[in-house]
């Protein structure tokens, strides 16, 4: 599918990332008259604005709309004639003209007809000029109510500017002015010069127009793709080589051969897919044109800071391009009033964006290409210390291979020293790729980039690059066994990768044992995890065993915190009672940067496997230090775990506010790295559904791993197929239901291990009774399974099934007890939310028999959901308690609100912000349509809205429309 054209203007989609200029556009042009001055660089969509006010015929004005044109010939008031050509039928409308606006007549033959017979001339050019002003300045009193929007003033002839400022000077009552114009030329020639000022009694605004943040970046791009979801990878690249201007994201966009392919890659891909791009014909042939406008000594300077390719002060580009300091400032400045440089930072200076260095780079020709990199080497040689990144891009420029591969490797070494895995990763992955890299560096630059990939985020690319390392005649027999292990540990971080990881790692033990003992153990201790896909238990166990023996018999301390990172996150996942004392005894800090690391690899392993099992005190006692400590030690896929737990701690806790958001961020952050996402997917999930998003939750609960826990993390698809049998339950297919709980359940009784069964026994349980299946027999399956272990979460879920169970036999009492149990249970752990709904279950079995203390109950926990943000389940509490006739909660009764939104209202317009139809809000609230129709016109009216559209523009936190 071809990317959507755009028209003369560059728009493309929807408005993107405007809503706040457009709307202090539309209020500065309220009142008149009016002056606004709109500014923004080229390409940043001034135009579009003006177009988006145009069209929404507010203010309720005749628009006039100029143009300034970068002509060579002088075209005097050409812009605001231009604006004028078209005013014949407003003109037959009006009554008799003043005899001045005759003097337009020869300048628009076009409404001649309309204008009174021009003067006789004066004979004095001057006196001529001000008739004319004075003839525009009627012709627009005349009209009435006008908006007369000048753009690109910044090509404006001198008389233009000065009937302009004529027009300010003694404005109509019904005239507002819209003037664009861009920055870069504001800076020698301000729009309408310097020292003016409107007149008294005119309102005027300045808006500039800033370039698109990331995010904002990201929804242009699909909606230039006709709505194609857009990687958050690509989005971040796709902005730092645009700086978020929307005609140059636009531009790059056309310019890939596969877009829609391209917006889905993972930060590598999309960082080769965008460089490949190359710059856009336009870019390319506009900064070819202002290179050309430019002298020759500030044309020089802009080569040297394409060269460079870094901000620079003036002094290092003058020197670096040969222009002598007496000629240095001078072309400073005309490469600034040119457009071409800008100031980044104090006496700094470069080019606005990736684009624009390219651009001019692709200008210089060869030869002098390596001459300006070659004078580069020598100059950055000398700094203290040397920047030996960019010396190692130079000698790469200059094709000197030797020189390269010098300062590439120190640079890499520099990076692994200060724990920069992205930038050490990237380097020895260009060096490895070079097809003229000597074998004899190979094995060494293998080795470093498997040891600083396995610390680092980025996981695609390398393991790619191992694995054609693996079948290259050049890689040694020496080291293939070493990098073979990397390569396994990799693969455990790919979405997919479980089973070859396990089977690298397996070669790669062999291969080791002999000559790298201290590998093998680490090799052997990865294959003790608990958690990979469906393997049993029966066949990780001896791997367990292995490595307790290794752990014993090592003296190398780094080394026996590396396996006791490994095996207490392993025995706590099966709930083994004496892991929390061993706890106790880890070492507060290490002796080196190594032994941090794994000291924060305890920590945040040991945490995860509690937060899972229920010990959720333990696990935020843990996790504190743990992260803290990943982050200190540069371990950036620990810490990217330990923000996984986080995420699913604060869910079980209850510490909901601004989780969502901080997930999806995380999420896309670490899209890369499967068993990261899949858990922020299961926390997003879990969130969307008690807020009765079912759809959304659906989709996250898709990305745990529950369609494919063979290569998934169990205990993640065990999570994610509760999740999805939740959703059917609600959806009113029990059958489905089952058929979910029970893939779920067939993983713990597959693996052995039912410490995981927390989340999917109460769900599985419930289909199974509805579909008549044997739900007692599992719930005496699970308790089997957890006698003897240590798991306060899936205990107090066994307590859940019991009061199951004996609901549906008719046993009110016993189930009363059970659902109290298990509602004190989670209260313990703590997990609120848990809780409430265990709370629920017995409040219901209570209601016929002692309704006072049900509705107290529904009560109280109704406060705790609506405190944590659980729309759909405090609604539905809510319905319980209207049933019963009971009435609403304290604390949402009927009050006077006045233009302050009511806690339902809020509720709603929440939802209408989501996109949810009258339906969906009627479904997720328990409330009926024609009640929900009478909330919606509410909400719309307080908050002055004229379409359920536009509330998702409204910040709703602090419930009016104050917080617009």
């Amino acid at each position: 599918m071809a990317v959507p054209p755009t028209d003369q203007r560059g728009r493309a989609g929807r408005l993107v990332g405007r809503a706040g200029e457009r709307a202090a556009l539309l209020a500065a042009l309220d009142p008149s008259p009016a002056v606004v001055l709109l500014e923004g660089e080229a390409g940043i969509g001034k135009s579009r604005l003006v177009a988006e006010v145009l069209a929404a015929g507010s203010p309720a004005a005749l628009p006039l709309v100029g143009v300034c044109a970068q002509v060579g010939e002088p075209f005097p008031y050409g812009a605001v004639l231009e604006s004028l050509r078209d005013t014949g039928p407003a003109l037959a409308r009006c009554g008799p003209l003043n005899p001045v606006t005759g003097a337009l007549a020869p300048l628009l033959p076009e409404i001649a007809a309309h204008l009174p017979p021009p003067p006789p001339p004066t004979g004095d050019a001057r006196a001529d000029r001000h008739r004319v002003f004075r003839g525009v300045r009627a012709l627009l009193a005349a009209l009435g109510e006008v908006l007369l929007v000048i753009e690109d003033l910044q090509w404006a002839d001198d008389g233009t500017r000065a009937l302009v400022r004529f027009l300010l000077g003694d404005p109509p009552p019904g005239l507002r002015v819209l003037l664009s114009y861009r920055r870069e030329h504001a800076r020698s020639c301000p729009p309408l010069g310097t020292g003016f000022r409107p007149a008294p009694g005119m309102a005027s605004a300045h808006i500039p127009v800033p370039p698109l943040d990331v995010d904002d970046t990201r929804a242009l791009t699909e909606s230039v793709l006709g709505g194609a979801a857009v990687s958050a990878a690509f989005a971040a690249k796709l902005h730092e080589r645009t700086a978020g201007i929307p005609f140059v994201i636009e531009e790059t966009l056309r310019a890939l051969r596969d877009p829609h392919g391209a917006v889905h890659a993972d930060s590598d891909a999309a960082h080769r897919l965008l460089d490949a791009a190359g710059v856009p014909l336009l870019l390319r042939d506009g900064m070819a044109e202002r290179l050309a406008r430019l002298p020759v000594t500030a044309a020089r300077l802009a080569h040297a800071a394409a060269v460079l390719g870094v901000p620079a002060p003036a002094e290092l580009l003058g020197t670096l391009a040969g222009v002598p300091d007496p000629r240095l400032g001078e072309a400073v400045s005309h490469a600034l009033d040119g457009g071409v440089l800008c100031e980044v930072g104090a006496g700094r200076y470069g080019f606005r964006h990736a684009l624009a260095r390219a651009a001019a780079y692709d200008t210089l020709p060869a030869p002098d290409r390596v001459h300006l990199h070659t004078r580069a080497i020598t100059m950055l040689s000398a700094v203290d210390p040397p920047p030996l990144v960019q010396l190692a891009e130079h000698s790469e420029r200059a094709g000197l291979d030797e020189q390269w591969l010098h300062y590439a490797e120190a640079a890499a070494d520099r990076a692994i020293e200060l724990s920069d895995a992205p930038v050490a990763t990237a380097l020895l992955q260009r060096l490895l790729r070079a097809p003229a890299l000597p074998a004899e560096h190979v094995d060494r630059l293998a080795l470093k980039l498997g040891t600083v990939a396995f610390l680092g985020l980025d996981q695609r690319a390398p393991v790619e690059l191992l694995e054609r390392l693996l079948d290259n005649a050049r890689l040694s027999a020496a080291a293939r066994g070493e990098v073979r292990l990397y390569l396994g540990l990799l693969l455990l971080r790919a979405d997919g990768g479980l089973p070859a990881a396990r089977a690298q790692t397996e070669r790669a033990v062999a291969e080791v044992a002999a000559t790298r003992p201290d590998l093998a153990a680490r090799g052997i201790a990865v294959l003790a995890q608990p958690y990979h896909g469906t393997v049993p238990l029966a066949q990780v166990r001896p791997w367990i065993d292995r490595t307790e023996r290794i752990r014993a018999a090592t003296t190398d301390r780094e080394q026996w915190l590396w396996l006791t990172a490994n095996q207490l996150g392993a025995r706590a996942h099966l709930g083994e009672v004496a892991v929390l004392a061993e706890l106790d005894r880890l070492p507060d800090s290490g002796a080196t940067t190594g032994e941090q690391r794994q000291i924060a690899r305890c920590r945040c392993n040991a945490a995860d496997a509690a937060a899972y099992t229920g010990h959720l005190r333990v696990a935020d006692d843990l996790l504190r230090p743990g992260l803290s400590s990943a982050t200190d030690a540069g371990a950036a896929f620990v810490a990217s775990t330990a923000l996984a737990t986080r995420a699913r701690l604060d869910w079980l806790t209850g510490a909901w506010a601004g989780l969502a958001e901080r997930t999806a961020d995380q999420f896309d952050e670490y899209a890369d790295l499967f068993p990261v996402a899949s858990e922020f997917a299961l926390v997003l999930g879990c969130l969307a559904a008690a807020r009765g998003a079912w759809a959304e939750a659906a989709g996250w609960f898709d990305r745990t791993g529950a369609h494919t826990p063979r290569t998934a993390i169990a205990q993640v698809a065990v999570a994610g197929c509760a999740g999805l049998a939740r959703v059917a339950l609600h959806q009113a297919d029990p059958v489905r239901a089952a058929a979910i709980a029970g893939a779920g359940v067939a993983v713990l009784r597959t693996k052995g291990i039912w410490s995981w069964s927390g989340e999917i026994a109460t769900t599985a349980v419930a289909a199974l009774l509805e579909t008549g299946g044997p739900a007692a027999d599992l719930v005496a399956e699970i308790g089997d399974g957890l006698a003897g272990r240590d798991t306060p979460l899936a205990d107090a879920a066994l307590a859940e099934c019991r009061g199951r169970l004996a609901e549906h036999d008719g046993d009110v009492g016993g189930a009363v007890a059970h659902y109290r149990e298990a509602e004190r249970r989670y209260a313990e752990l703590p997990a609120p939310y848990l809780a409430a709904l265990a709370a629920e279950r017995a409040a219901l079995c209570l209601l016929p028999t002692d309704h006072d203390a049900a509705t107290a109950l529904l009560r109280e926990r109704a406060g705790v959901l609506d405190a944590l943000g659980a729309t759909h389940d405090a609604a539905r509490f809510r319905h319980h308690l209207r049933v019963t006739g009971t009435g609403a909660l304290p604390g949402r009764g009927r009050r006077g609100y006045g233009n302050e939104l009511s806690p339902r209202e809020l509720d709603v317009a929440g939802l209408l912000a989501a996109g949810r139809t009258n339906r969906e809000i009627a479904e997720v609230l328990f409330l009926s349509p024609r009640t929900v129709e009478q909330h919606v016109a509410r909400v719309l009216r307080k908050l002055g809205l004229r379409s359920r559209w536009e509330v998702s523009e409204v910040d709703l936190a602090g419930g009016g429309p104050a917080h617009r």
